[in-house]
């Protein structure tokens, strides 16, 4: 039978970082000067795109829902964290924890998908540019987020619904800035075996399939390029943004999860994901596709005009 959690456990102590006590205010500036450059690149991402006709193809249109994913995440766990950096940890309800969990576990599935459905997107521009427009047309497109919202429902219904049979008796202290999985599962009072099966099997199809997606389109567009006669550096450029991000998003997450380490090594760590990560696909997108760069200087331009 499933217990009931808000009965035993209602708030949970969320411990943050230690020895912050000489440094918190330029942490807490820092991490608010992060906050606020990632939600307005990634809006400003979504706004370029939006109001550039130029832009109107799928590579931007699955752009935009990264941007909006990276605001997900962002706004889900810097927050908190600023008040946890501030005040040297923080309590949150054990329902606003779990709420917490859900979110970021979404936002990061939701990460994975994208970036497998926009190195697909790539291989088809590069190694099938006659069927190109036939292949990657609306439909595709919004089958292709449909589809990826109705996974991460399912994978946070199965999660929700397996942690309802977890009893949470105390401690309620997490040593940590946010609540991931492993924090969580350590303060049950009862065996998380099921769960922890669980979360192995979901990430083979939603976080290890989409990675091996990436890995075999890129190997086709490398293939690809190295037969291209000249133009080769031009068409890599099409995609080197996305494999940039990739390579920042998955590496940081084979570092934690292949590399488990305790204490603040592991926070510093899991900052790379839920902070650099959503800061630097803006930049990255950004600073490195002239698409977007000569977009931006005409939004600039119309918008100083009507000023």
């Amino acid at each position: 039978m499933p217990h009931s959690n808000s009965s035993v456990v209602t708030e949970i102590f969320l411990l943050g970082f230690n020895n912050l006590q000489n440094i918190k205010i330029f942490c807490f500036l820092l991490l608010l000067i992060i906050f606020c450059v990632t939600v307005c690149g990634n809006l400003l991402i979504i706004l370029v795109v939006s109001y550039s006709r130029s832009l109107h193809s799928p590579m931007y249109f699955f752009l935009t829902q990264l941007s909006f994913t990276d605001i997900l995440l962002s706004t889900t766990i810097v927050p908190n964290m600023l008040h946890v950096v501030l005040y040297e940890g923080t309590f949150v309800s054990f329902i606003g924890c779990l709420i917490q969990f859900y979110v970021f576990s979404a936002s990061e599935i939701l990460e994975c998908l994208l970036l497998s459905v926009m190195s697909y997107d790539r291989y088809q521009a590069i190694c099938n540019p006659l069927q190109y427009n036939m292949v990657m047309d609306l439909t595709f497109c919004m089958k292709a987020i449909l589809l990826c919202w109705v996974i991460i429902f399912t994978v946070i219904l199965a999660l929700s619904v397996t942690m309802n049979f977890l009893w949470f008796c105390g401690p309620n202290v997490i040593e940590h800035f946010f609540c991931d999985f492993d924090p969580l599962l350590e303060l049950s009072c009862s065996d998380p075996f099921f769960l922890k099966v669980e979360d192995m099997i979901l990430a083979v199809p939603y976080v290890l399939s989409p990675f091996i997606v990436i890995l075999v389109s890129y190997v086709y567009i490398i293939i690809t390029i190295l037969n291209i006669p000249s133009g080769r550096q031009k068409t890599f450029s099409t995609c080197s943004s996305h494999l940039a991000v990739v390579s920042i998003f998955y590496g940081s997450i084979i570092i934690i999860y292949l590399f488990p380490n305790k204490g603040n090594v592991k926070k510093i760590l899991s900052l790379l994901y839920t902070v650099v990560t959503p800061l630097l696909n803006p930049m990255i997108y950004s600073l490195s596709n002239r698409d977007i760069k000569q977009a931006f200087k005409k939004l600039k331009s119309k918008m100083s005009s009507a000023l």
